[in-house]
């Protein structure tokens, strides 16, 4: 993972900006209940999670699924999988577990979203055979996809077919540093029922926004391999309790890391606190062979 990494992480702000004033009113207005919890990792796969699988695993992902409720589903930015492929990982799974994938980078960054309706559909397609364990879908896009492609992404996000949920992640500072109209594009997510990623990187504080557009929390966090990771999700952990008590229904949270063997470590640190702490019932992964931060 080298987007947002940085060589002295020690000397990055990661303070959290304040709750953006809008959602207040917007969770308020949210359906009140318990919500649902979804924290994860980003991948399954072992070469990755070194001392995660106990030695001998041959189903990567369906003992992963055993200590986690969800996955950010990144491969499906890189591959449309056949449908056998994607029928496999349903079938290897439980009935509560859910997928959270990435759209197919010829959608994101090759179209730009335009002109982007056949392999929309062709992806769409494909990734239905998830079924009720099909979480959220989300659409990244790249670095250099800013306020002037505007109407290509209005366009597309209006005609986003409401059978499929989806959030967005944006990358171009633009975005946020003032120079464009952000209600322009909080108001369309809010009209499409598109939920608004947050991104907490170390080398992209750009992009860090609090402004959540659906009663649905969807957070990328990317670690750096240091303490500081720790007491980070801590701070995470405090902005979330305060969204759960003002009614929010969703929480999907995954964790990334420079070097992924630490995920589930920082993953199952979030779960235990939501348990102790809101009385949840997370399932606690099993704990890997830890991995010593940096100092």
């Amino acid at each position: 993972m080298k987007f947002g990494k940085v060589d002295n992480p020690d000397d990055v702000d990661f303070k959290l900006p304040d709750d953006a004033a809008a959602n207040k009113k917007l969770l308020n207005d949210a359906k009140k209940g318990k919500p649902n919890i979804y924290i994860g990792c980003a991948k399954w796969n072992k070469a990755d999670l070194k001392s995660f699988y106990p030695k001998g695993t041959k189903d990567e992902l369906g003992y992963y699924a055993t200590q986690f409720n969800s996955i950010e589903l990144n491969a499906t930015f890189y591959n449309n999988f056949p449908v056998e492929t994607i029928e496999s990982w349903y079938n290897k799974t439980p009935a509560e577990f859910r997928f959270f994938p990435k759209l197919h980078q010829g959608i994101s960054h090759w179209k730009r979203l335009k002109d982007a309706k056949e392999p929309t559909e062709v992806y769409l397609d494909g990734i239905a055979h998830l079924q009720e364990k099909l979480g959220m879908l989300f659409l990244q896009m790249p670095d250099n996809f800013g306020p002037k492609n505007w109407d290509a992404l209005k366009g597309y996000l209006e005609e986003w077919p409401s059978g499929f949920p989806l959030a967005l992640e944006l990358r171009h500072t633009g975005w946020y540093d003032g120079s464009f109209d952000s209600e322009e594009l909080y108001k369309v997510l809010e009209k499409n029922n598109i939920t608004h990623i947050v991104t907490d990187s170390a080398g992209r504080r750009d992009l860090l926004h609090m402004r959540l557009t659906t009663p649905t929390a969807f957070v990328r966090y990317n670690g750096a391999n240091v303490d500081s990771d720790y007491t980070r999700l801590d701070d995470w952990f405090e902005r979330l309790k305060l969204w759960v008590e003002e009614g929010i229904e969703n929480v999907y949270f995954f964790v990334h890391q420079n070097h992924e063997e630490a995920s589930p470590l920082l993953s199952a640190y979030l779960i235990e606190k939501f348990n102790e702490k809101l009385g949840m019932e997370l399932k606690v992964p099993a704990q890997p062979t830890p991995v010593p931060a940096k100092k």
